[in-house]
């Protein structure tokens, strides 16, 4: 495994490859996306302990939506059990992902700690708990402040995890090893990674016009609600989708395939 500096103009690449990866497979990729929200959905329902089995799920859904998105590119039809192909690579690979998982669990609610400094734990709450928002915290900003504190810090630690989950299955490197990895390729190719969220960020914007434009002409504002509904799923799968090619421009490797059981072990 080697880092790969890639020019900033990589970051649009990405945007279009994963585009072009949706619509080879949209009905597979699209559903897949689905299961991943039901699943993470579902779990949460339960209080407190739902919202930390979801969180250490997402770096192995997240990978699982990568391997769809590669086996979409070989024009392969990716099954639901694709999902947990992480959690299938063998005793060894199945451990560094729940390992994986754990410790996004931990800095995910370090992060939460930190933010109810700043609103009294109001957005902790709401988020842990699915408490009903207070009204007076609302009203004098402090619920606002936290989650303003809480997406500045929350946006290292994304990186660290955009390429972690892929570099443990893949590459076989440990967990702690690959959030390090993961920063420092985000870091190395930052200017490729400005460009894919600005692009992605007008991608969302131009549906945004193109919906309301529609929904002028056909005098209908219900029809804004629900196009935007939708775009904002589409986009998201989408975007989803588009994360594969950005971990496999950042990193060289031989064949990015998914390793065998005793490969690993």
């Amino acid at each position: 495994m080697k880092l790969q500096i890639v020019p900033a103009r990589t970051g649009f690449l990405w945007v279009k490859l994963g585009i072009q990866a949706f619509f080879k497979q949209p009905l597979a990729l699209a559903g897949l996306f689905f299961m991943f929200m039901a699943t993470v959905s579902i779990a949460s329902l339960v209080p407190l302990l739902g919202s930390l089995v979801a969180l250490a799920l997402l770096p192995t859904m997240a990978l699982g939506l990568m391997a769809a998105t590669q086996e979409a590119t070989k024009g392969k039809f990716p099954t639901p059990a694709i999902l947990i192909s992480a959690l299938r690579a063998g005793q060894q690979g199945m451990r560094s992902m729940l390992v994986l998982g754990l410790l996004y669990a931990v800095g995910f609610l370090l992060v939460l700690a930190i933010s109810a400094l700043f609103d009294g734990g109001e957005f902790a709450r709401v988020f842990l708990l699915r408490s009903p928002l207070d009204e007076s915290a609302t009203d004098q900003g402090l619920l606002q402040r936290g989650m303003l504190v809480f997406m500045v810090l929350h946006l290292p630690l994304s990186l660290a995890f955009w390429h972690a989950p892929a570099l443990v299955h893949w590459h076989g490197v440990s967990p702690v090893k690959s959030l390090f990895f993961s920063l420092v390729a985000c870091w190395r190719n930052k200017g490729a990674y400005v460009v894919f969220g600005l692009t992605w960020f007008l991608v969302l914007m131009t549906e945004g016009v193109i919906v309301q434009l529609i929904a002028v002409l056909m005098d209908e504002p219900t029809v804004l609600g629900v196009g935007a509904f939708a775009m904002t799923l589409l986009t998201t799968s989408m975007f989803l989708t588009s994360i594969y090619f950005t971990f496999r421009d950042s990193f060289s490797a031989d064949v990015l395939e998914e390793p065998a059981p005793d490969a690993i072990e």
